[in-house]
């Protein structure tokens, strides 16, 4: 098999087919398919099968593949090597892999690591260890490239080409003083096409966006996106330049943060995203469900409570009772829309706690049509399907038909409103508004629900 067709195996499933029919090319495959499918294809193999062929291979397409198992095969496999191979390994990995794979290390490994590795690489490694979790620092690179505003396009492009092998991206070059502070920067296209004796300096462009060590991760990712960046350059507080992140990290910070939003937005705790599903153990996705069910379970006591202290209301009337699930349910829904697209918008930047009252009151208008829709459907509702039913004396079917689609029409009000401020408010005090949005959010305008509902229908039917 040529290298060529080998690259073409990009799928973990155009590997296990093509070794099918070829199997006698299985060491070819695994030294020149895709590292990302190869890596896929290792870890469905039995452990010591996996760290046999990895173990074959030689340290460069070792580090290439290494890269891309999860952490917890990752460390499994790094766990199983000789001290000389965790340092061959260590330095064929890109400087950030590397520092969150040091950071994943058990504290005793890291101490017996270190003195092995050249004090460059050692000192990169504990600076990019350093920084907190979901910041800028924490995911960025040090492998970039740098040239002088004085060099001309010929030395620049002479420079990059010493310099290429070990910087992750030259397609951005950055302009840096003998400080190393930023001054602007370059593409690889606009060095090729400058005269060869212009200075950097007079052709490249100044104020490059950038992020600071210490912002949010997420905050950096969304400069990527929307500015269209191959890579972004991370600055300290004195502006030098420490390191850069990638476009391919930005995918991955969004996967992550998406992957955190949904299961807050799903009530589940703990830490977001880190392991494959199948690869968690049972007792950590109960651990990781079970807190926030048992309170929002405890918390729905409360419905029971006022269900049963509206109980007279109930006996008097109870055509009530077949209505009240629409009532919940309509409500639940209509607040999870509003916080769904406040927690979106809160994320991405559009709005701020500043536009407090802007949100309410456009989420007030949206849920005031909203209720005349709901509130004449709901009626039309009752009216076709309880006109069977037998109405108590002094009461009318109309009349409990629009005692019921004003309480609907009211609660639709209530839980967008709910809904849109709750997130606003947890933002505010500094947590991930995505927490309350759902099913939390569910459960108090549940409890609101059945007090608005039993409370119309007591003024607007005398009850």
């Amino acid at each position: 098999m040529g290298r060529a067709e080998a690259k073409t195996l990009e799928r973990i499933d155009d590997i296990a087919s093509f070794l099918d029919r070829n199997p006698n090319q299985f060491l070819t495959v695994i030294r020149e398919a895709h590292p990302a499918a190869v890596a896929e294809y290792l870890s469905e193999l039995p452990f010591e099968e996996a760290l046999g062929i990895l173990r074959g291979l030689d340290v460069s397409r070792m580090g290439e593949i290494f890269s891309h198992l999860d952490e917890d095969m990752q460390l499994r496999v790094f766990q199983s090597f000789s001290r000389e191979e965790r340092v061959n390994l260590l330095l064929e990995m890109s400087p950030d892999d590397r520092a969150d794979l040091f950071k994943a290390l058990p504290e005793e490994s890291q101490t017996a690591l270190l003195p092995a590795l050249a004090q460059v690489e050692r000192e990169d490694i504990r600076r990019l260890a350093s920084y907190e979790e979901g910041t800028a620092g924490a995911v960025m690179t040090s492998d970039y490239a740098t040239i002088s505003p004085e060099m001309t396009a010929q030395e620049a492009i002479e420079h990059l080409r010493e310099i290429a092998p070990d910087s992750e991206t030259i397609y951005y070059t950055y302009v840096v003083d003998d400080q190393h502070r930023l001054q602007g920067f370059v593409s690889l296209r606009e060095l090729i096409l400058a005269p060869k004796d212009a200075k950097v300096k007079d052709f490249m462009k100044k104020d490059p966006i950038f992020v600071r060590v210490d912002d949010d991760q997420e905050e950096a990712a969304r400069k990527i996106q929307k500015y269209d960046l191959i890579a972004l350059p991370v600055l300290n507080d004195d502006d030098v330049m420490v390191g850069i992140i990638t476009h391919d990290d930005a995918l991955d910070i969004i996967t992550q943060e998406q992957t955190e939003d949904i299961e807050k937005l799903m009530a589940i705790g703990g830490a977001h995203g880190e392991m494959p599903y199948l690869k968690t153990p049972a007792w950590v996705h109960f651990k990781n469900r079970a807190a926030w069910i048992v309170a929002l379970a405890a918390l729905g006591f409360v419905s029971g409570m006022i269900i049963h202290s509206f109980e007279s209301t109930l006996m008097s009337l109870m055509i009530l009772a077949l209505y009240m699930p629409m009532v919940a349910d309509t409500g639940g829904n209509t607040g999870s829309q509003a916080a769904t697209v406040v927690v979106r918008a809160l994320a991405l930047g559009e709005i701020t706690y500043e536009d407090f009252f802007k949100v309410l009151f456009k989420e007030f208008k949206i849920s005031l049509m909203l209720a005349l829709v709901l509130g004449i459907i709901s009626w039309i509702k009752v009216m076709y399907l309880s006109q069977g039913s037998t109405i108590p004396a002094g009461f009318s079917l109309f009349n409990i038909a629009v005692a019921i689609a004003l309480a609907l029409a009211i609660q639709v009000v209530s839980a967008t409103l709910v809904g849109a401020v709750l997130p606003m408010l947890v933002h505010r005090l500094g947590q991930d508004p995505a927490v309350v949005a759902s099913p939390a959010l569910t459960t108090i305008v549940d409890i609101t629900g059945l007090i608005i509902y039993f409370s119309t229908a007591k003024i607007i039917l005398g009850l």
